[in-house]
């Protein structure tokens, strides 16, 4: 069972760009932070079913706020992820579908920055972008 280090969301809101959310678990962390037009989000450790519902609010949060800000991208960083479970990726396809059925003023892209060596990446990953070809893409 997953020791939970932090299971509140740590968030700085502000004028400008000094929004950041974060997740930060004993297993798993994601981040997110604005710069200029774009989102940088990085995730690392091991997103399994426990990590499922901050996993949905981070995302919710995330999307949000991008939309908010009106932000032409948001980079998702997951070369640090060592493991993703079905029931994460689930919520990763919400947020891609959610992007997707967007108004075209309100989307944005999606680039996944993957590690080539780490094959669930490269399967996973390419399952997400066909999703929203136009919208998501994955460079390594």
């Amino acid at each position: 069972m997953t020791n939970v280090a932090n299971s509140a969301p740590q968030r700085e809101t502000g004028m400008g760009d000094s929004w950041q959310d974060a997740v930060r678990q004993d297993d798993f962390s994601a981040e997110a932070s604005v710069r200029g037009q774009r989102m940088e989000v990085a995730l690392s450790g091991t997103a399994d079913f426990m990590m499922k519902g901050h996993l949905d609010r981070f995302l919710r949060s995330l999307h949000a706020e991008t939309q908010r800000r009106a932000l032409d991208q948001v980079n998702v960083d997951v070369r640090r992820l060592e493991f993703m479970n079905a029931s994460c990726l689930q919520s990763f396809a919400w947020w891609i579908r959610t992007v997707q059925e967007q108004p075209a003023e309100g989307r944005y892209r999606v680039v996944f920055l993957s590690s080539p060596t780490v094959y669930w990446q490269r399967r996973s990953l390419s399952e997400l972008a066909g999703l929203a070809g136009d919208l998501i893409s994955v460079q390594s």
